[in-house]
């Protein structure tokens, strides 16, 4: 059987207390990886950590982590710099919504969700690629979405930003790649999570219509995607967008 073994690797995922990217720590972990689990509410880290690392008998570590203030960011990594010196895999998985029509957007909606999803990924990465030049070797995944490409009635900044994350993604891949650091995307379409369960039905079926594998995806959908991008079956792939989204685009 073949296998995906990061035994020797260290990965932070951001935004893993819950949905994809709990779902993306777990499978690092299961494929025997050390993984951050990172969140806003530094208990709920610390105990999603334990979960993890007790069932999967993995080493992880949870660490309060606010996407929308850079000395947190800058806080949070010194630590893990502290416990094991860096990363070498890096999933870019933190995101809000603060949907509303554009009329209606305020400038505060629009910058809100740019601090967290395009600023807080630039300042992260930022710091964990210094151990990954060092090292010569680096995976970093940034999680998109299916409306960073259709676009979606409501979601002018949320969809601007998971567009942005591709020139970031398509940019820092090219700077990167000499140093066997890949840089990739993976664009979930609608997935089971606490975002897609506030739709109302009426608004599931309307986009249940539209995916011709006739379900919502699962998180474990996309992280299987995101370990596949983190392993050697991967390390020829580069600067390239993963869509995982039932066929809907």
């Amino acid at each position: 059987m073949v296998s995906i073994d990061l035994s020797d690797k260290r990965a932070l995922v951001t935004g893993s207390t819950r949905g994809i990217g709990r779902a993306v720590a777990e499978l690092l972990a299961r494929a025997s990886a050390k993984v951050v689990i990172t969140g806003r509410d530094e208990l709920r880290a610390q105990e999603v950590a334990r979960e993890i690392g007790a069932n999967l008998g993995a080493e992880t570590v949870g660490l309060a982590l606010d996407m929308s203030n850079a000395d947190s960011i800058k806080q949070a990594y010194s630590k893990v710099e502290g416990l094991w010196g860096g990363v070498d895999i890096l999933v870019n998985n933190a995101g809000i919504t603060r949907d509303k029509l554009f009329l209606r957007m305020s400038l505060e909606d629009w910058e809100e969700v740019l601090r967290v999803n395009l600023t807080g990924t630039f300042v992260i990465t930022s710091l964990a690629v210094k151990g990954m030049l060092k090292n010569r070797w680096g995976r970093i995944v940034n999680i998109s979405s299916v409306v960073g490409f259709t676009g979606n009635v409501g979601q002018v900044n949320y969809a601007s930003t998971k567009s942005g994350l591709l020139g970031f993604t398509k940019s820092l891949a090219k700077e990167l790649a000499t140093r066997n650091i890949t840089v990739n995307m993976v664009a979930p379409g609608f997935i089971e999570t606490d975002m897609t369960a506030v739709l109302s039905e009426d608004l599931r079926q309307e986009y249940l219509k539209n995916i011709p594998l006739g379900r919502f995806g699962k998180p474990e959908d996309v992280a299987g995607a995101v370990l596949f991008l983190c392993s050697e079956y991967a390390s020829y792939i580069t600067g390239e967008v993963l869509h995982v989204n039932g066929g809907m685009y």
